[in-house]
């Protein structure tokens, strides 16, 4: 039967290349209506070809990487259109993509906007209507939309062929910026609410926390808590002490939290035991530098960015670098980063006049403070391009996942990335040993990324007894990541481990620009004294071969997560 269908679909194809040909040889013939094909009824005859199609692998190349339909779900429908689901689109089509009131999908570039609605058979381009080849849908907990009808309005061209089972798009654009001029997530219902930390000072959880909530807008709305990621991390740390992105990182992939603002209200001094993180933190990415471009991209994909100022404004809000009426800020100076905002958007046309300070050009990122609603204007002010420190040190939180997607973690760094290790070259190996709780399957390894272009392999060591072990590694996940950050990485094969069994998982590291590859935590500090370095089994090596104790030779533990679920 399967065969059958696949010979029909391939006749029918054949007939209609053939239809196409000759059309205009046949259209003499009256006689044609007796062949029985050409009264064949395309509501049964595409049916047929499409499930044709859909038995057989899809592949879809844009811009050239290929996304199959194993993996995400591609299918062509009844109508013969094929449909993508939406949660690729941003990435494959380098676009922002979000999703309204559950039946809205909004998606913006350049300076166009495109709006689909569910079941609906047009497209409003530009606040103007337009025909679809094939309404967005909706089917087995993901949204679909033609993949004929976004590679046209995102300016791609898109050609599909059905002896390959293959469709392929190429931006038109030339490497034209996916930005517009100017840009605010409080327009488009994507701004967290503005909150205020009082004369603590916990800025870096308030902007943090405030980052994970903008990420997750509109789709999910949630008010996480501050109190909690400044009480209950692992730091030795008071809410008066101040903190760092880095305490922040830590927290939330070491899945201490985050919690919900109403179970940990801000500002009592007290956090109650036993609370459980309402979502699991997999990926943060930090761009470095200065890079405007970058930053925008950030904050028109996924959400606000967490960044660091310099604030020379006192209780009063006074101060020679800003501009109360026009709520503008900027600082030329040599002092440090000392406090954490939140970037919302950005105007490249915002005047310079608006600053106290004479200043290069015209532009400003729009910035959430956490000084509360009277501060500004509604809790909102803008920041100079030309301030010193904006920009320097950034965070966007680009996996947010539930608290189902793996059974457990094995840990060992719970304060993250303190400092690298390195032999001198940009390269390393570093491994972590854990022991299996229970019988189960190996899914996903964690590590930071201490630079941009950062190359790694994954390994798994199965039954690991000593050194000797590490001969036997396979090789279970490889790849580049693009920017700094800590990354979830799954493995492309599962590998199951019995309850007790000691087992290892080794990371190659390979990081231009730096002779320090690997993240480690140590006691650095004081902020840093509650690192215990006797909790964990680490090794590094210089070639793969010959293996050091991290924990014996330099008194550290390795930044190595695993995750995996129970079988």
């Amino acid at each position: 039967m399967r065969n059958l269908k696949k010979y029909i679909g391939m006749l029918l194809a054949l007939l209609a290349a053939l239809a196409l040909k000759f059309g205009g040889l046949w259209s003499g013939f009256e006689q044609v209506d007796t062949f029985r094909g050409a009264n064949l009824k395309s509501e049964m005859w595409n049916p047929l070809i499409a499930e044709s199609v859909n038995e057989k692998e899809i592949s879809v190349y844009i811009d050239n990487k290929e996304w199959k339909s194993s993996d995400t779900g591609i299918f062509m429908n009844q109508d013969l259109t094929l449909m993508l689901p939406v949660s690729l689109l941003r990435d494959s089509f380098h676009c922002s993509t979000h999703l309204y009131e559950e039946n809205k999908l909004l998606i913006e570039k350049r300076e166009d906007t495109i709006l689909f609605t569910l079941d609906e058979p047009g497209v409003e381009v530009n606040k103007e209507q337009r025909p679809l080849t094939a309404a967005m849908a909706y089917a087995d907990g993901e949204y679909y939309v033609p993949a004929d009808a976004v590679s046209e309005l995102l300016n791609y061209s898109y050609d599909w062929d059905i002896q390959d089972n293959q469709a392929v798009a190429r931006d038109n654009a030339n490497g034209e910026s996916i930005l517009p001029a100017s840009y605010d997530l409080r327009e488009r219902g994507r701004m967290p609410r503005v909150k205020n930390q009082g004369g603590f000072g916990t800025c870096w959880a308030f902007a943090a926390l405030s980052a994970m909530e903008s990420a997750m807008l509109p789709e999910e709305e949630l008010e996480l808590s501050p109190d909690h990621m400044s009480l209950k991390n692992s730091f030795y740390l008071t809410q008066v002490d101040g903190g760092n992105y880095g305490m922040g990182m830590a927290y939330l992939t070491s899945w201490q939290g985050p919690v919900y603002e109403a179970d940990d209200p801000y500002g009592d001094n007290v956090s109650p035991d036993g609370l459980k993180p309402v979502k699991h933190v997999q990926e943060i990415q930090l761009i470095e530098h200065k890079d405007f471009e970058k930053i925008k991209e950030a904050v028109f994909q996924y959400g606000g960015v967490q960044t660091s100022i310099y604030s020379a404004l006192g209780s009063n809000q006074g101060s020679k670098y800003y501009n109360a009426d026009s709520n503008s800020y900027c600082y030329i100076g040599t002092e440090k980063s000392n406090h954490d905002v939140l970037i919302i958007g950005w105007d490249d046309n915002y005047s310079r006049a608006n600053f106290n300070l004479e200043v290069e050009g015209d532009g400003a990122f729009i910035c959430q403070n956490s000084w509360g609603s009277t501060f500004g204007q509604d809790g909102v002010f803008y920041i100079s391009y030309y301030d010193v420190n904006v920009g320097t040190h950034n965070l966007v939180y680009t996996g947010i996942e539930g608290t189902d997607n793996y059974d457990n973690i094995y840990q060992t760094d719970l304060c993250g990335w303190v400092g690298q290790l390195g032999y001198g070259s940009d390269s390393i190996y570093g491994a972590n040993v854990y022991t299996a709780g229970a019988n189960e399957v190996l899914r996903a390894a964690g590590f930071y990324a201490v630079g941009r272009a950062t190359e790694y392999e994954l390994y798994v060591v199965r039954k690991f007894e000593d050194e000797g072990s590490f001969v036997n590694r396979t090789l279970v996940a490889q790849g580049q990541l693009g920017n700094p950050g800590y990354y979830t990485i799954d493995f492309e094969q599962q590998v199951s481990v019995d309850a007790g069994e000691q087992y290892a998982v080794v990371l190659y590291l390979k990081t231009p620009g730096t002779d320090k590859p690997l993240a480690i935590e140590y006691v650095a500090d004081e902020f840093t004294s509650t690192v215990d370095i006797t909790d964990g089994k680490g090794y590094i090596s210089a070639s793969g071969s010959r293996w050091e104790s991290v924990e014996e030779t330099q008194d550290s533990n390795i930044c190595l997560k695993v995750y995996s679920d129970n079988q």
